[in-house]
């Protein structure tokens, strides 16, 4: 049964071909190309809509200089929300529950902020390390947990979509099983469990967009550090 419960988060194969590179890019296609009704289409306008509000979200706490990320932080804010939310349907996979894809589009980005302010401003960069009026006796351990700390932010951005994620459709998976079992025994029971599958489908709906936004705004934030 335990092995039935975490088989959704196994990448799917096909003649031995993971599908995980088809699940990514998958979302992309849902995206409109221009036409000559690229302004009067609805969905279009709903998407240019959306698009223009995640990115006004983002580019607000940070300066000119950050706003040259726009392209970068909107695009993997529509990729993260596309793939969280279509996860979300019976019989998918959802590529985000895959700690290791997590990090591949963690790390990178959040070496790129931290490249960016060690060239364009070291000093500021490393004073990050030591926070200033610091006792000196205390200097040495100071600089090892803020070292640990500014290491660890990768690590932590993918580790905390990886285990909501999983989180989430655990739980999803093992309310829907104690519903169908329920349902020839106590049918009442099972109506109220179909209930709280309902409400907690939906607060996953928010979970999946919630996480998205949290991931692509620390990122904006650990760029507004180093710019």
């Amino acid at each position: 049964m335990i092995l039935t419960f975490f088989d959704q988060f196994s990448s799917p194969y096909l003649l031995g071909v993971p599908l995980i590179l088809l699940s990514m890019l998958l979302p992309a296609l849902l995206l409109p190309s221009p036409n000559n009704r690229w302004i009067t289409n609805r969905m279009s306008t709903l998407q240019l809509w959306t698009i223009n509000m995640i990115t006004k979200q983002l580019m607000t706490p940070l300066n000119k200089p950050g706003h040259k990320w726009a392209v970068i932080l909107t695009s993997l804010m529509m990729l993260l929300l596309t793939i969280n939310l279509l996860g979300l349907l019976p019989y998918t996979f959802t590529p985000t529950t895959q700690l290791s894809m997590n990090m591949a589009l963690a790390f990178p980005l959040w070496l790129a902020t931290l490249l960016t302010g060690l060239r364009n401003q070291p000093t500021t960069s490393l004073g990050h390390l030591l926070p200033e009026g610091t006792p000196t006796p205390l200097i040495p351990a100071l600089i090892m947990i803020e070292t640990i700390s500014l290491l660890i932010r990768p690590l932590a951005l993918g580790v905390r979509l990886t285990a909501n994620l999983t989180a989430g459709h655990l739980l999803i998976q093992l309310i829907s099983t104690a519903t169908i079992t329920l349902l020839p025994i106590m049918p009442a029971v099972s109506a109220i469990t179909a209930t709280i599958l309902l409400l907690l489908t939906i607060l996953e709906v928010a979970v999946a967009m919630i996480q998205a936004y949290v991931f692509v705004l620390l990122l904006s934030l650990y760029l507004q550090e180093n710019i």
